[in-house]
């Protein structure tokens, strides 16, 4: 499954960095996020709550930050499972300046398996992508409540 958009966030470049970098600030913006615990540069352990149609569930995952290019770009590889099934995603972030505000590019590629994929494709386009617009939601109270650091 792929999935592009862009959306615009409202704070600089430089604060929408390290609000998308802060384990904390991920941590409250990752949708169904219960627990995000570092475990190394960049590396985390996530407890996620998701549900897709009737098929709800605990996932395990692992989230990594590569390809950090400060404070432009960076892409999120996870891989998790659950009673549900599978989950390997691995998405391209690119931030580009906007005066007060962050124009976001984000490219998806994901790959999923077990009874999660058996809702259809069409159906976890839609999911996946209601997931993204929440999380950046969740980027956007972050910028909007937090003082610059």
């Amino acid at each position: 499954m792929k999935i592009d958009g862009s959306l615009t966030l409202n704070g600089t470049l430089e604060r929408a960095w390290q609000v998308m970098l802060d384990p904390g600030s991920l941590s409250r913006c990752i949708p169904g996020c219960e627990q995000l615990e570092v475990v190394g540069d960049h590396k985390y352990r996530a407890t996620l709550k998701v549900g897709v149609a009737a098929v709800k569930g605990t996932y395990e995952a692992m989230v990594e930050l590569t390809e950090i290019e400060k404070p432009r770009h960076y892409k999120l590889v996870v891989e998790g499972s659950g009673g549900p099934g599978f989950v390997k995603s691995s998405v391209s972030i690119d931030l580009e300046d906007r005066g007060p505000r962050t124009e976001v590019v984000y490219s998806v590629d994901a790959q999923v398996g077990g009874i999660v994929a058996a809702v259809g494709q069409r159906m976890l386009s839609g999911v996946a992508k209601l997931l993204f617009n929440e999380f950046f939601k969740g980027v956007n109270r972050e910028l909007e409540s937090a003082p610059p650091a």
